[in-house]
């Protein structure tokens, strides 16, 4: 008993002396240690920010006036967590620095009480809410608040803060309104950014009235009128950022009195008209931005004169005439997009004279003769495109050899000549585009040194010889070769299966002989194949139909031997027409061109009864199909007076995208006994074809759609599964419909949704279905689907509604992108959860786990997994973490997500990729 009260008494003195000792902390102190108690920081930068009696002058990031804390500096240090309110007891701060981080929720009022503040940057964070009223702030310079999620109302409060010289509100999502006239206030700003604050309405004239403004930006918003002649008030402006918006008119002659300025980006408006002279007089340009508009007339020959000029583009407007002769003559150019406008003439020559000429793309005008050869000898070229002009004569024979180039692009046009073996130059190529013009001579073997190409584009050439051997053994990032409409003669080579990564091959229309090589089958990602009109010998492999092909033609060649039967489900009969000795039942049946006069008469003592039976069977089928329609029309006419859906009179319109034999009226007949699920756009059900070859049609999912945007649902469905076959997207069989009853038919999925399968058990094990393998094999099939869709596509699609209910799983756990990121990738959790915290989502609860190297419960308990797997699943994790980063340009393409799953699958080293740092950078940056 004594003992006890002894540590009792212990005990309380600890405690009289820990409390001693905290009032004694220096305020200053104290409010720094609970403001770093609010914050998560991984990298402890903040060690040294101690409760001992160390001055707080001592801390790191902080600054004093003698013994007053008035500086914080803590930029870009990978923190997260909030701001603490006790940041208002830090009466003397007069510069507070916490941008580049990962903080969250709100700004604290109590910010406002920091009066002696002249700069505050909170920029590039997650913080939230709507921005509470600082104009207390009188002494204020710079307010830097860009790049978060601030919600509400514009704070319009701003222009109270007659100091300030920088105002950066940019980038946050509040509510719409237009452009507060009290901004105009602000007599002392050079710095204006108001970039995507989803503003409306015309700009203000209090705006110009800034007259000490050199930086006005005010892109991405949703700003309507004419850019007003009042912007020529602004005669210290350098730089000029209105693009996206909807802004209309045509340019202000009062440009022109902007002697100073050096930067414009007038892009994606809808503005009219030609270049002014006093605009096209301006002598000081670096950049010019113009493009997405809709301005005519021709390009300023004083712009040819340019000293400065590093960037220029105007895509898309109807620009025409002949280009400027001296362009780029005088001007350290950089980047050069001049596509899609109405030029014609000679190409100019002086685009490249610096040699720092990374991205010239000239595509789709009207250029026509030689394209120059001192173009040969420039070597800084990352993206070359002069694709669909008029070109002709021979390519410049360096411009096959561009050692920095990752694509070249000189297809539609009528370039003549050869392909110069110093193509190996090309170490970096990506992407070879010089199809639809009159190349002749024979691939050189160099073309087997191109270890990085994906997309080799060379049909509707006159290509001769064979097909070099060394695609097969050394391009193993090859995606698309596409080789058809050429003379190309010989065998496809052998060693094809080494293109591990090819998707689709295309080397019909040429001479091709010898037989389809079975390495072929080694293509586990290859969707489509066409082998058509050659003079291809042998059977066709059966191993092929171990693939997952959703295209396929191997018609009018000289193939012999029976068609494998799954591959002829998926392409019918045409795909192997113009085959005399290829049989499509295994019976002998065989597609003969030509009559066989023996062979008729030998099947003349079999046809007679054989023609007596079908009549049998005819008349019988007559009476059946008689009854049946009697039967079906009944059943349309009580569907139509219930629903009074469609005219009974109209045909139903079917329209057919892979081959499948469909009955309208078997589809528009499925009944609710069968319904498998309802969305937003269509109750699906399951449905067994009685039609088909061999007397069973298969299972389909039947989507009857909603009236109302039922007819937009089928044309957007057709725009895109229409056209697009891959393994990874669901295959869409047919549309069908009649007045307002739409039906969309697609291949049947029996493992449902991922949502479904991951909530699902095992039968009889008590452990969910969804085993880690199974989850890292929907993974990297819906990535390569996407992949395909954003790289593979012409152009590009991008889903924009990806998630767990949009990704369908066959027998093989194969993933399908179906209704055009994963909620739930190997967490098991879902995307919103209370236990990540309120208003947290779970991007920023993994985010921080990882950030804390606190995995433990991330992971979902229900899986067991290896050690091994374990490992793969944090890869996968960090990989989801990059796909998420808050800025477009931190996150990984669709590409290096395969990659990396890929590698996380084998066991390979750290995912491949952009660090998952924060991006954010230049104002403007896009």
């Amino acid at each position: 008993m004594r003992r006890h009260i002894h540590l009792c008494l212990t005990l309380i003195t600890l405690l009289s002396l820990s409390l001693t000792s905290s009032s004694q902390i220096d305020p200053q102190t104290q409010a720094l240690l609970q403001f770093k108690a609010g914050l998560n920081d991984p990298l402890n930068h903040l060690a040294s920010w101690t409760n001992t009696t160390t001055s707080p002058c001592r801390f790191f990031g902080v600054r004093c006036d003698d013994t007053m804390v008035t500086e914080i500096s803590l930029s870009n240090m990978n923190l997260s967590g909030g701001i603490s309110p006790s940041i208002g007891d830090l009466h003397g701060l007069t510069r507070l620095e916490l941008d580049s981080n990962s903080l969250s929720g709100p700004v604290p009022p109590e910010l406002a009480k920091c009066t002696h503040l002249l700069f505050l940057n909170l920029s590039c964070n997650g913080l939230s809410g709507e921005l509470p009223d600082l104009s207390s702030l009188a002494v204020l310079d710079t307010l830097d608040v860009e790049t978060n999620g601030f919600t509400g109302r514009f704070p319009a409060w701003v222009g109270n803060l007659a100091a300030l010289t920088t105002l950066s509100v940019g980038l946050n999502s509040y509510d719409q309104g237009e452009t507060p006239a009290t901004i105009g206030n602000l007599k002392n700003l050079t710095y204006l950014y108001l970039a995507g604050c989803s503003l409306t309405g015309v700009i203000p004239d209090s705006i110009f009235g800034l007259t000490a403004l050199e930086t006005l930006d005010m892109s991405m918003n949703n700003l309507a009128g004419a850019i007003p002649a009042a912007i020529g008030n602004l005669t210290n402006l350098w730089k000029i950022e209105l693009y996206k918006n909807n802004l209309t008119g045509e340019l202000p002659p009062e440009l022109g009195k902007l002697t100073k300025l050096r930067e414009i980006d007038l892009s994606r408006n809808q503005i009219t008209g030609e270049i002014p002279p006093a605009f096209a007089a301006l002598k000081g340009f670096t950049v010019i931005q113009l493009y997405h508009n809709n301005l005519s007339g021709s390009i300023p020959e004083e712009w040819g004169e340019l000293r400065s000029l590093t960037s220029f583009s105007i895509y898309e407007n109807r620009f025409s005439g002949e280009f400027p002769a001296n362009f780029g003559r005088f001007s350290p150019l950089n980047s050069v997009d001049i596509s899609e406008n109405e030029f014609t003439g000679p190409f100019p020559r002086f685009l490249c004279h610096s040699k720092n000429l990374q991205y010239l793309l000239a595509l789709q005008n009207g250029f026509s003769g030689e394209f120059p050869a001192e173009y040969s000898t420039c070597k800084s070229l990352q993206r070359f495109r002069i694709n669909k002009n008029q070109f002709n004569g021979s390519l410049p024979e360096g411009l096959w050899g561009l050692p920095a180039a990752t694509i070249i692009d000189v297809s539609d046009n009528g370039f003549t000549g050869a392909m110069s073996p110093v193509i190996a130059e090309a170490q970096n190529l990506n992407q070879l585009w010089v199809q639809n013009n009159n190349f002749a001579g024979e691939i050189p073997p160099e073309i087997g040194q191109l270890a990085q190409v994906q997309k080799l584009y060379l049909s509707n050439n006159s290509f001769s010889g064979e097909i070099p051997a060394a695609i097969g053994t050394s391009l193993s990032q090859l995606t698309a070769p596409h080789l058809e409409d050429n003379s190309l003669t010989g065998e496809i080579p052998a060693n094809i299966g080494g293109c591990v990564r090819l998707v689709e091959i295309d080397v019909s229309r040429n001479a091709l002989s010898g037989q389809i090589p079975a390495s072929l089958s080694l293509l586990s990602s290859l969707n489509s194949v066409n082998l058509s009109y050659n003079e291809l010998t042998g059977p066709i492999p059966t191993s092929l139909q171990a693939l997952k092909l959703s295209s396929i033609d191997f018609s009018w060649n000289r193939l012999t031997g029976d068609v494998p039967p799954a591959l002829l489900v998926i392409a019918g009969d045409q795909a192997f027409v113009g085959n005399p000795g290829l049989c499509v039942d295994g019976g002998g049946a065989c597609h003969v061109d030509g009559g066989h006069k023996d062979g008729l008469a030998r099947k003349s003592a079999v046809l007679v009864p054989v023609l007596v039976a079908a009549t049998l069977v005819l008349v019988a089928g007559i009476v059946f199909v008689s009854y049946r329609s009697f039967k079906l029309d009944e059943l349309r006419r009580r569907r139509g007076d219930m629903e009074h859906g469609g005219d009974a009179g109209e045909q139903w319109k079917l329209e057919s995208f892979h081959p499948m034999e469909l009955d309208a009226d078997e589809i528009c007949g499925v009944g609710e006994e069968n319904l498998i699920g309802s969305g937003g756009t269509g109750r699906v059900y399951r449905l067994e074809l009685k039609n088909g070859r061999g007397g069973g049609g298969g299972v389909v999912a039947v989507k009857r759609l909603w009236k109302g945007n039922a007819a937009r649902v089928m044309a957007a469905e057709m725009a895109i599964l229409g056209k697009v076959r891959h393994r990874n997207i669901l295959k869409l069989h047919a549309c069908l419909s009649r007045g307002d009853l739409h039906f969309i038919v697609y291949e049947y999925m029996p493992r449902g949704n991922l949502h479904q399968a991951l909530r699902r058990e095992a039968k009889g094990t008590g452990r969910p279905e969804m085993n880690w393998p199974r989850r890292r094999k929907v993974a990297l099939g819906a990535a390569k689907g996407l992949m395909y869709l954003h790289h593979d596509c012409t152009p590009a699609i991008i889903h924009r509604d990806i998630k767990s209910t949009n990704i369908l799983l066959d027998d093989d756990y194969e993933a399908k992108i179906a209704d055009f990121g994963i909620a739930k990738l190997v967490t098991g959790r879902s995307p919103i959860d209370p236990r990540f915290g309120e208003g947290r989502d779970i991007v920023f609860w993994l985010s921080s786990k990882l950030a804390m190297d606190s995995l433990e419960d991330v992971l979902d308990p229900r899986v067991t997994a290896s050690a091994r797997e374990r490992g793969d699943m944090l890869k996968v994790l960090r990989i989801a973490v990059l796909c998420t980063a808050k800025l477009p340009a931190g996150r990984p393409t669709m590409r290096d997500v395969v990659k990396m799953l890929a590698d996380a699958g084998a066991g390979l080293g750290s995912p491949r990729g952009p660090p998952p740092a924060r991006v954010c950078s230049n104002k403007s940056c896009r």
